[in-house]
């Protein structure tokens, strides 16, 4: 079952929510910065994690597509994605997104390393797959690929139930049909720039295929 997509207002409230939260953990990160990174701890995440319930959900179990689900998502990508969400060196960020940017750029190495660690700690409430008449070709992409096109087993990188690698590759079993399809568009479109392989991948996928491949992942388990 889809879940609603969040009203405009709700996404201005969010976005307002998301600056009076950059605003109270920017003195925090910088103080931190400087000292020395502790062992990611979870609990210390979990205050962290409490603002980025507003669109991902306490537990990390976002309540719609719009955002995706951080539950049991690997810490290490969680991390490397916050580092991509920031500027560097005066450059765009490779992952362009206005509220991210704005949360992300507050946070410290150590609040990053505790909030991921806090996420990756919860259990994942998956999503389903909803459209039976692309099941079969998604299925085929995710095991085999297109061979025609280049393109290779999606589960030779994201894992036959869609568990992922760490840091490079996310765990994709389970999440928004909708969050992944629209991920693989960005990549496609040049729209997001964090990882080569999967712009190339991306690029030889049909609006179908990629659908389809989306809609497959979230009914692994």
């Amino acid at each position: 079952m889809k879940s609603s997509k969040p009203t405009l207002q709700k996404l201005a409230f969010l976005q307002k929510s998301l600056v009076a939260a950059s605003i109270l953990f920017a003195v925090g990160a910088q103080a931190q910065q400087a000292a020395p990174l502790e062992k990611p701890d979870a609990t210390r995440g979990a205050a962290t994690a409490a603002v980025c319930s507003a669109c991902h959900g306490l537990d990390g179990n976002a309540n719609g597509p719009t955002f995706p689900k951080l539950a049991s998502q690997h810490p290490d990508y969680i991390v490397k994605q916050l580092h991509n969400f920031r500027p560097k060196d005066g450059a765009k960020p490779e992952r362009e997104n206005a509220q991210m940017l704005g949360f992300a750029s507050t946070l410290s190495e150590q609040q990053m390393l505790d909030v991921a660690a806090y996420f990756s700690s919860q259990k994942l409430v998956p999503s389903v797959a909803a459209n039976k008449d692309s099941a079969a070709l998604g299925k085929k992409i995710w095991r085999a690929g297109i061979p025609a096109k280049n393109v290779p087993a999606c589960a030779a990188c994201h894992g036959p139930k869609g568990d992922g690698i760490p840091a490079q590759y996310p765990r994709l079993g389970g999440q928004w049909a909708e969050y992944t399809e629209l991920q693989l568009v960005n990549f496609r479109q040049g729209l997001r720039n964090n990882n080569a392989i999967m712009t190339n991948v991306a690029s030889r996928l049909s609006d179908v295929e990629i659908k389809a491949v989306a809609d497959f992942a979230a009914g692994l388990r």
